[in-house]
């Protein structure tokens, strides 16, 4: 939180210092808009609890708009954020018995349209003090589950790797190489303030749907112990209660023992307080390009 506290300062100061620029340029279109933004990011799957609905795991986000109407625009935007889930603070004592845990760092990369509630207005500087919006659109979302290795393995041996986080993906902890890209559909809603003529400040909620059960590399059934016991690290990676019992027994499971819920996909929540830019003509506009576009065929014309 400390992060993000002093991220909101300086989105403060940026602000602060923007403004006391000279309003020349008013009449020229400021049609695309820079969006920075920060905030939460909440994880849904088979390590977080029911009710837990926030995370504070920050996030940090870029991105660029256009609006095509008044009312409509479309929005391309990068996010980074982290994600983690732990069965040691769940409510339910199957859970926690299974001791499972991940944190994975992701990048997001989404095409969303938007569509406001109040018209935009016939200059950019004429827009509503307040607007509502709401969102949707594809994303591919890179993803990458970590666990943090144990001191030990099933037999008692020590772990070169206790204490450091590796990668679960290549060590395939159900025998499935699922891959870490996903798309994603991204919706929500927001609403923005006017913070001045260049200038909005937000606030925009927006679920992730998936289409992959791995974001915490749990989905299926345990592996049987006698296939990963030539990998002390897989093994003891794939089931992990034995950091809680020492006294299990050494095949560990059954054929076909649950380890996740295959059911429902997992899926991810993010909220952010944005700052909207409109960036000079003279900077990036579309207006400008296709000036200068109509200036080049003119030119070609008269050749």
């Amino acid at each position: 939180m400390k992060k993000a506290t002093f991220i909101i300062l300086l989105i403060v100061t940026v602000i602060s210092e923007l403004k006391a620029q000279s309003f020349y340029n008013f009449r020229r279109g400021r049609d695309i808009i820079a969006t920075f933004g920060t905030g939460t990011s909440s994880y849904f799957g088979d390590l977080n609890n029911p009710g837990d609905v926030i995370d504070t795991k920050l996030n940090l986000n870029f991105g660029l708009q256009y609006y095509f109407t008044e009312r409509i625009a479309i929005r391309t935007e990068a996010t980074y954020f982290r994600l983690s889930g732990d069965d040691a603070e769940a409510d339910s004592e199957g859970r926690t018995v299974r001791n499972l845990s991940f944190r994975s760092d992701n990048f997001e990369l989404n095409v969303v349209g938007i569509v406001q509630a109040f018209s935009f207005g016939t200059r950019f500087y004429q827009r509503p003090a307040l607007n509502v919006y709401g969102f949707a659109g594809i994303g591919l979302l890179y993803f990458n589950p970590k666990a943090q290795v144990p001191d030990t393995d099933w037999n008692g041996a020590p772990l070169s790797d206790a204490g450091d986080y590796v990668a679960l993906q290549p060590l395939q902890t159900e025998g499935v190489d699922y891959s870490r890209l996903a798309i994603v559909i991204p919706m929500g809603i927001g609403i923005k303030f006017k913070a001045g003529p260049f200038f909005n400040i937000g606030v925009e909620g927006g679920y992730r749907l998936t289409f992959t059960d791995y974001l915490d590399d749990v989905s299926t059934t345990y592996l049987l112990h006698s296939t990963l016991s030539g990998d002390p690290l897989r093994q003891a990676l794939a089931d992990r209660r034995h950091e809680l019992d020492g006294n299990l027994p050494p095949l560990g499971v059954e054929e076909g023992q649950i380890r996740g819920n295959s059911g429902d996909n997992d899926g991810y929540f993010i909220l952010n307080v944005k700052l909207e830019y409109y960036i000079p003509a003279n900077i990036l506009s579309s207006s400008k390009s296709k000036y200068n576009r109509r200036k080049r065929s003119r030119r070609a014309r008269k050749r």
